[in-house]
Formats: structure tokens, sequence, C-alpha cells
């Protein structure tokens, strides 16, 4: 009877982070980032065709970003930083529905879809899925993640040394083959987030989540619109 229920017992301690993850599709605690950041730039390339998937990706329904409330008031901190700097923020991707992130795995599943190649010429598609760089629950979808670069101003280009979502080495913030500037204007950015509280990915220069997200456990599936 003993061996029976450590059984149980491990395999409900094997199986808890599945059962604590949920599902909502409230829009209760967001805001758009727009309403905050009066000079935020916006290129929401899920929106667009302009994305490794060569499509429109699902949930899109407007070219405009969500975060919380509580990761959009730190990132209001960082965007101030920037200003002071002589920077702008441009947004990339911050809030994205379970339903996207489907997609992107019914991308990866469909074998006659090569989508766009500019996004990982060096690797084939099945070693984006082996890779770190598609998962089936994304923390975007958590509400308190955000895709980000700076730009100047004037809305002129600031060179990050890559773009946004590169699948490569090149991607990575401590990638060492690119130049001094490019290097300096990572740390910018990076500092600015860190500064504000957000934890930066060791896998794309551009990818901050909030450190103390409100909602560590739920997946939100709302449109965008």
């Amino acid at each position: 009877m003993k061996k029976i229920s450590l059984i149980v017992l491990m395999f409900l301690f094997i199986m808890s982070p599945c059962f604590a993850d949920k599902i909502s599709t409230s829009k209760k605690g967001f805001e758009k980032i727009s309403d905050k950041i009066y000079d935020a730039a916006f290129d929401i390339r899920y929106y667009s065709d302009n994305n490794f998937t060569g499509h429109r990706i699902n949930g899109y329904k407007t070219p405009v970003a969500y975060m919380t409330k509580e990761a959009l008031a730190a990132l209001t901190e960082a965007a101030a930083d920037l200003r002071k700097q002589g920077y702008r923020i441009l947004v990339w991707d911050s809030y994205r529905p379970q339903k996207a992130v489907d997609d992107f795995v019914a991308w990866l599943n469909n074998p006659n879809d090569p989508g766009d190649k500019s996004f990982y010429p060096d690797i084939t598609k099945q070693q984006i899925i082996d890779g770190v760089y598609v998962a089936l629950k994304s923390g975007h979808s958590r509400g308190s993640t955000i895709d980000l670069t700076i730009i100047k101003k004037d809305g002129s280009f600031v060179d990050m040394g890559g773009t946004f979502d590169f699948f490569g080495e090149r991607s990575h913030p401590d990638y060492k083959n690119i130049t001094k500037a490019q290097k300096k204007n990572r740390k910018i950015l990076r500092d600015a987030m860190l500064k504000a509280g957000f934890n930066p990915l060791d896998s794309e220069w551009w990818h901050f989540t909030l450190k103390n997200e409100p909602y560590p456990d739920t997946y939100f599936n709302f449109d965008i619109k």
C-alpha cells in the first residue's frame, strides 16, 4: 500500500507543472503599450508575412501590442531611461496568444511549407523543431515578455548586429563576431531593460521577461485587436 501511494505521489509531482498551467481569454490586467509610451514605434511582425513562417499568424487581428500592466509599468521606466540617452523603443512582439504559438507549431509540422528561409538560412526546419527556437508554450503568452530594439529619436535605424527572429548564434546577446558599435548598442538596450526589472534570454538579444511576472502559470489566448 505504501509503495502504491509513493508511486501516486511521484506521478503527481512530475505532472504538477502541467496541472498548474491555466488558459485564459480575459484581457483584464492588460494594456496597450501605445497608451503608456507615447513615442514607442511598432513593427508587429506576426501581423504581417515578414516572419519565419511567411504568413500572418493566427490571433493577430491588428498591429498593436499588449502587455500586463505590471510589465508595461516596468517597460515605461526602461523607455524613459532610453529616451534620456536619445533613443526610442521599437516593438516587434509582446503579448502573444496561445493560438499564435499553435500556429507556429502547425507550420513546423508541415513539411511542405518552408516559410521564409532568410530567417533560418544555416539550419533545417527540423533543427528548429529540435532546438530551442519554438516551444509548445511561450512566455509571451503570459503577457510579460517583449521583443524589442532601439531606434533613434528621429526614427532612424540603430545597428544591433542582427535581425529579429534570426535562428542562429548571431542572435545570442554575447555573440562575439560583431563590431564594437553593435555590441555597445545591444548593451544600451540590455542595461535599460535589466535596470527596469526584466530578465534577458541567452539566445535572443531582443527578448526580455519581467522578473516578477504577475501570471507565471497562466497562458492567455485572446485575440490582439
